[in-house]
């Protein structure tokens, strides 16, 4: 004859064990919650540099154009001739926008060359300003992944917190609900110890707040 479930739900060692994995649940609730608190995800996150921008100081004719999109130069490497000058780069750096205007004629408020210095390569990030931007300080600890090396996890630092919001793209709107803003925040990393990360590279970065 078959014991009621009563019976085997009463025993000690049943009750021992439920209590237990009782326990394990409240402690792993706790620590979610911990882990969380002390973390802000940015999930809208490039790899990116500051842009260096070379131009002619005068108007004049395009006669040769030296570097191509993707050329690493060094210092005072010839970028361009315009007219009877020679530009050269002040800086080593990687080419990022070169396009061949041999022939046309260019000002200074041209944009002959864009370049970047790959050491300067940072994590930049876009957050809502109701989505833990407040917890976020110079200096904390951060980690990211790159979409293009899956499987692999970076760490840095938060560099900078911009002081403004985003420009917004204005759009009509017949809401009463004031828009939410977004910040940007900059992360830093050892960009030459970690060739593989591209400028433009899509990322996504996590903020641990408790480390400041």
């Amino acid at each position: 004859m078959k014991k009621p479930a009563s019976a085997f739900l009463n025993r000690p060692q049943v009750k021992i064990f439920a209590g237990i994995l009782c326990l394990l649940i409240i402690m792993g609730i706790f620590l979610f919650y911990q882990l969380g608190r002390g973390r802000v995800f940015i999930d809208n996150s490039t790899i990116q540099a500051p842009v260096i921008t070379v131009s002619p100081s005068s108007t004049a004719k395009v006669l040769e154009m030296d570097v191509r999109e993707g050329q690493l130069v060094g210092p005072g490497d010839a970028l361009a001739v315009v007219g009877s000058e020679t530009l050269r780069a002040a800086a080593d750096g990687l080419i990022i926008l070169a396009p061949d205007l041999t022939g046309s004629v260019v000002g200074p408020q041209t944009q002959l060359i864009q370049m970047i210095r790959p050491v300067n390569l940072r994590v930049v990030g876009t957050i809502d300003e109701n989505k833990g931007l407040t917890d976020i300080k110079v200096g904390q600890v951060v980690s990211f992944t790159v979409d293009a090396l899956p499987g692999r996890t970076f760490w840095g630092y938060i560099d900078e917190v911009s002081p403004s919001a985003v420009a917004p793209v204005f759009s009509f709107s017949t809401s009463s609900e004031r828009p939410t803003q977004q910040f940007t925040v900059y992360a830093r990393y050892d960009a030459g110890q970690n060739p593989d990360i591209k400028n433009g590279m899509s990322a996504k970065m996590t903020v641990y707040t408790l480390t400041h």
